[in-house]
C-alpha cells in the first residue's frame, strides 16, 4: 500500500509533519482565521465526495446491525419449522428463511454485527502492534533492531493459513480465537512499513532531543515517533478493516471461522452457497453487504489518505 508520507522520505526537510499543514490552513482558512489541522482534515475529506459517500454507507451499516433487531420479532437462532426454505416475503418473514427455518433478516442483522465486532478488533490490535513494534526496531537500531525485523521475517514465511486452519479447526466456531488468531498473523508487513518510515525520523531534531534529556524510550517513542506516522495508522486501520472481513469471510466460507448458532456473514456465505441454485437469496443477501462493507471501507479509505496528505489534491483546497 503505496502512501505518500509528508517528512518522513529520505530528501524531507527537517520539519515536523504537521508544520506544512499548518502553513495549508494558515492560508486557506476563511476570513483570516487559521483553521486547525483537524479542521482542515475534515473539511478536505467532505469534499471528497466518494469517500462521505462511503462513510454515509458504513453508518447505515453499523446502524443496522445496531437497531435492525428491533425491526422484527425473529431471533436470528430462532427456528420456524413451518417455514423451510421460503422465499422473501412469505409467512411473515421480509427475506425468506434458510433451510432450517431460522429467519434470514436476523441472521443478517447478527453476522453483519458479528463481522464488524470481528473486523474492526483484530484490525486496531494489529495496527496498534505494527505501529508500536516498527517504531521500537527504528528507535532501538542496532542489534535490536536487527533482531526484530529478523522475527517479523521468520513469521512472515510461517505458512499462517495452514496454523489458522489449524487452529479453527481445534477450536470450531469461537469467534474470539478467530480473532486473537487473525491478530497474531496480520501486523507483520504493516510493522514492516512502519519501521521503514520510522528510521527516517528517529534522527529529527525532536527525538534527539529527548534522548539528550534523559527521555525514556518508550515515551519518546509514544511522544514523538508514532504521532508522526498518525496519518499512516489511520488508513491502515480503515483498510484494515476491509481485509479483515474478507479475511473472516474466507475462513468462514471453507469452515474455519464463525460456527452455528452463532453466524457471521461469511458463515451465512457458505450455507447459501448449498442452495444457489434453490434459494438464491441465502447466498445473493449476505453477498451483497460483504460487498457494501468492504467498498465503504475502502472509500474511507482512500479519502482519509487524500485528507492527511498535505501534497494530496484529490479533496480540493480547503
Amino acid at each position: 500500500m503505496a502512501i505518500n508520507m509528508p517528512g518522513v522520505g529520505p530528501d524531507a526537510e527537517q520539519t515536523h509533519p504537521d508544520e506544512s499543514v499548518a502553513r495549508e490552513a494558515g492560508k486557506t482558512g476563511s476570513g483570516g482565521k487559521r483553521l486547525s489541522p483537524s479542521k482542515l482534515y475534515m473539511r478536505r475529506f467532505a469534499r471528497n465526495k466518494p469517500a462521505l459517500g462511503g462513510l454515509i454507507l458504513f453508518v447505515l451499516l453499523v446502524l443496522f446491525s445496531l437497531f435492525g433487531p428491533y425491526l422484527t420479532h425473529w431471533d436470528y437462532m430462532e427456528a420456524d419449522f413451518t417455514a423451510l426454505s421460503v422465499p422473501p416475503g412469505v409467512d411473515g418473514h421480509l427475506l425468506g428463511t434458510n433451510g432450517a427455518g431460522n429467519d434470514v433478516y436476523a441472521q443478517l442483522v447478527h453476522g453483519l454485527g458479528r463481522s464488524l465486532i470481528i473486523a474492526v478488533t483484530v484490525s486496531l490490535l494489529t495496527t496498534a502492534i505494527a505501529g508500536l513494534f516498527g517504531t521500537t526496531a527504528a528507535y532501538f537500531g542496532g542489534k535490536i533492531e536487527r533482531a526484530m525485523l529478523g522475527f517479523v521475517h521468520f513469521l512472515l514465511i510461517l505458512p499462517s493459513f495452514l496454523i489458522i486452519a489449524l487452529v479453527g479447526t481445534r477450536f470450531r466456531g469461537e469467534w474470539q480465537v478467530l480473532v486473537l488468531v487473525l491478530t497474531l498473523f496480520g501486523w507483520m508487513l504493516t510493522a514492516r512499513v512502519i519501521w521503514s518510515l520510522a528510521t527516517s525520523l528517529r534522527e529529527r531534531e525532536y527525538v534527539l532531543a529527548a534522548r539528550f534529556m534523559g527521555v525514556s524510550a518508550m515515551r519518546t517513542i509514544v511522544r514523538h515517533l508514532v504521532p508522526n506516522i498518525g496519518s499512516l495508522l489511520i488508513v491502515t486501520f480503515t483498510l484494515g478493516v476491509a481485509s479483515t472481513v474478507q479475511a473472516e469471510t474466507a475462513l468462514s466460507f471453507i469452515g474455519f471461522g464463525v460456527k452455528q448458532p452463532d453466524v457471521s456473514l461469511g458463515s451465512m456465505l457458505a450455507d447459501g452457497q448449498n442452495t444457489l441454485s434453490t434459494a438464491p437469496w441465502l447466498f445473493y443477501l449476505p453477498a451483497a453487504l460483504v460487498v457494501l462493507l468492504t467498498v465503504a471501507m475502502a472509500l474511507i479509505g482512500d479519502g482519509l489518505r487524500d485528507a492527511l496528505d498535505p501534497t494530496s489534491q484529490s479533496g480540493g483546497r480547503a
